[in-house]
């Protein structure tokens, strides 16, 4: 299948590199893309027993022969990107197969500062963000006041759009959040600094995937973020700045919709979210700390310890209807190895009606309460199962169970974080 997309299909965090990285590791994967998000996500990948984390880099980046690309759709920091090719080269990762859009949105550090003062403005009513420029570089983006990678190769047109972009804010920054205004050419010559790095590696990426596709190369669309968090379909506004959902790929890779063959959605056995916003499952008790001790659920990027509860079977069945999931991989079933019963929400209770569905409103979802159906656990240790017929029988009744809840084909079990721990799921 030449055009494959993998995205989260819960709040993120679901283990989509392990999956990007299987798929470039058992098939020829040419290209790898990451479409949307900067470096506020992030993936962690077990290779050889080492382990490394990517946050604005496609996975694909640790496969020999791999393209690694940065669509037209990210928000790219140059001093976020270049720390980490610099980090992943000291490992001695072949970071020459590298290709950034020309035309994706460039984060400077006015837009970091605009992120951290919104926040904390907000006070109690903050989104949660990670401060790192984002949401004011999308917003930036749909204002037609952004910056873009091609624009650091034009001095004249970069200190017009830079002052144009200023030109508002720092009023903002003066007048509103007491803040001292930002220099104009500073920023400029800040960005100036990257231009002669960044040359070699941009690209027009739209033309670049399309001929690959032409050529009946295989191209892997990489998820940021996750459905949840789209800014359309997820939580809102306890959401990221761009379009998470499988929709969001062909914009954000310049490529048409019917190019793509296959869009696998990426679900832990239970659920975890960072960041504010509703959670009809989160665990307040002593099951939801083991899950975040056994899970290790701190994030790739942010540091921020993840909030946990229960799998939602609801969420699973929206995100493959918005998504039009034709596979769902399935990861970290080895941390619920020891619950005598395992929860699974298959619907929710709003002010007494039920909903097999999502609530169409906000209200209706933060008012939501799980309606729990509780399913047989097992004590075995999994890690070591390298076939799905050796797990044990509750843990296979498991799966199949949430397959059947979720409305889709379950492809594959993530046990443990190594690349040798995923399991086919026979059907």
């Amino acid at each position: 299948m030449p055009a494959i997309v993998v995205l989260g299909a819960q709040w993120g965090d679901e283990g989509k590199g392990k999956a990007t990285d299987l798929l470039a590791t058992t098939d020829q994967i040419d290209y790898v893309v990451r479409t949307s998000g900067g470096h506020n996500a992030g993936h962690t990948i077990v290779v050889d027993g080492e382990k490394f984390a990517t946050h604005l880099l496609p996975s694909g980046i640790l496969t020999p022969g791999c393209t690694a690309v940065i669509g037209n759709g990210v928000v790219v920091s140059p001093e976020a990107l270049f720390r980490e090719l610099d980090a992943l080269a000291a490992r001695g990762v072949d970071v020459t197969r590298l290709v950034v859009s020309a035309n994706a949105h460039v984060i400077a550090s006015y837009h970091q500062t605009i992120d951290k003062v919104t926040e904390r403005f907000l006070g109690k009513n903050k989104v949660g963000t990670t401060g790192r420029g984002i949401g004011p570089t999308y917003a930036d983006k749909v204002a037609r006041v952004g910056i873009r990678v091609a624009d650091l190769f034009d001095e004249k047109i970069l200190h017009a759009k830079v002052e144009g972009s200023l030109d508002v804010k720092n009023q903002l920054l003066a007048k509103v959040y007491n803040r001292r205004a930002v220099d104009v050419d500073a920023v400029v010559d800040e960005l100036l600094a990257y231009a002669d790095r960044l040359r070699p590696l941009v690209a027009d990426t739209s033309l670049l995937l399309n001929q690959a596709l032409d050529r009946g190369q295989t191209v892997l669309f990489e998820g940021a973020q996750a459905t949840m968090l789209d800014v359309d379909h997820g939580t809102y506004p306890f959401v990221t700045s761009s379009n998470a959902v499988a929709g969001g790929v062909c914009t954000g890779a310049g490529v048409g919709p019917t190019r793509i063959d296959r869009v696998i959605g990426v679900i832990k056995a239970y659920t975890t979210r960072v960041g504010s916003g509703p959670f009809p499952t989160e665990l307040f008790d002593s099951d939801g700390e083991k899950l975040w001790k056994i899970g290790g659920e701190v994030g790739v990027s942010t540091g921020r310890d993840r909030r946990c509860g229960w799998y939602d079977a609801v969420i699973a069945r929206y995100a493959s209807r918005v998504n039009g999931l034709t596979d769902l991989f399935l990861t970290k079933l080895d941390v619920l190895s020891s619950w005598e019963k395992v929860p699974v929400c298959v619907a929710y209770d709003v002010d007494g009606v039920r909903h097999d569905e999502m609530p169409m409103t906000q209200t209706g979802f933060h008012h939501a309460t799980p309606v729990y159906e509780h399913l047989d656990g097992w004590w075995e240790d999994i890690s070591g199962c390298r076939a799905f017929e050796a797990l044990p029988a509750n843990a296979q009744a498991y799966v199949r169970a949430l397959e059947e809840m979720s409305g889709t084909p379950i492809w594959g079990v993530g046990v443990g974080p190594g690349r040798e721990q995923i399991l086919s799921v026979p059907h």
